[in-house]
């Protein structure tokens, strides 16, 4: 391929829009609210209380998510310089929260589940601040997405308002319902983890589907960029972890946190506000594909690596 092939390709990419309409769109915010709200069913307010009785695990996995994922992002995209919106889709998932299925692939792997459920809480209501401005700041500072964003001209005020709606409120019903009735929201849980989710996933599929041939095109593209930059993100996890000084299990619980990342959040974040940017829906939708199986897969060498009875840190 000729630099300039290469050059009229990537303008194509940035400048397809994936074909979603409004229909679509509301169902996939109706199904991502469903997912958190399943997921908060089973969070009761003393799980925030880690916060003060360990507050360093909860601290490690705050900023291992919220700053140092999207530093090491930064870095990758200013090393490899992927197509813009590729980049900028690469910025949008290192900025959203951990992923939905993060609790159960810590479960798996013998981490600490308690801790995982603990940051989901605590990374989802922080998510309302931290996830339009870890997209404006990072992506504001790498030029070929400064100019993206400036394009499109964000409201801030609008992406907190959608991820306070998606996020925050069905938490807060959720833990409700827990702290009203916990037999109830249990069996709720169950059921409505698994069948939201599915629902989630099946939606983004079609999308994907009546938008084969672009898929189809950069797969490979995607693949390799994808692959590298959640391998990093575990990579990121599991270090800080044992700079800061925490136990194995607690180790795998924030690796795992940091690497599986919430990238149905960011999908739909893509298609209210970037109108479904074809790098950056590609790259979240594939990332929502792949974190599924590297998760199950580290889930699975650390579930058949058990860890000796050690004092949590």
């Amino acid at each position: 391929m000729t630099q300039h092939t290469k050059k009229l390709t990537d303008t194509v990419l940035d400048n397809v829009h994936i074909d979603f309409d409004t229909e679509t769109i509301w169902l996939l915010n109706c199904a991502l609210a469903l997912v958190m709200f399943g997921i908060a069913l089973e969070i009761s307010p003393k799980d925030f209380k880690q916060l003060f009785q360990r507050p360093r695990p909860v601290f490690t996995g705050v900023i291992s998510q919220f700053v140092l994922l999207p530093v090491v992002t930064f870095l990758i995209v200013y090393a490899i310089a992927p197509i813009p919106s590729i980049a900028l889709g690469m910025f949008m998932v290192a900025a959203c929260p951990g992923g939905n299925i993060s609790n159960f692939i810590t479960y798996l792997a013998k981490g600490n589940t308690a801790l995982s459920i603990s940051l989901t809480a605590v990374a989802t209501l922080l998510a309302i601040v931290m996830t339009p401005l870890n997209l404006q700041l990072w992506g504001g500072l790498y030029e070929p997405t400064a100019s993206i964003l400036k394009e499109i001209s964000i409201s801030p005020f609008e992406m907190v308002k959608l991820v306070s709606l998606l996020l925050g409120l069905p938490l807060i019903l959720g833990m409700w319902v827990n702290h009203a009735n916990r037999k109830l929201a249990h069996k709720m849980a169950k059921v409505l983890k698994v069948v939201s989710l599915l629902f989630f996933v099946t939606l983004v599929f079609i999308a994907l589907y009546n938008n084969l041939e672009i898929f189809l095109d950069y797969i490979f593209y995607v693949f390799w960029i994808v692959l590298l930059h959640n391998l990093i993100a575990f990579f990121t996890g599991f270090s800080f972890a044992r700079l800061m000084g925490l136990s194995k299990q607690n180790t795998r619980t924030i690796a795992i946190e940091t690497g599986i990342q919430n990238s149905g959040l960011g999908l739909l974040l893509i298609f209210t506000f970037f109108e479904g940017l074809g790098g950056m829906a590609l790259l979240a939708a594939f990332w929502g594909i792949w974190h599924l199986v590297s998760g199950l897969l580290l889930s699975a060498f650390w579930g058949y690596r058990p860890i000796k009875k050690e004092k949590l840190a």
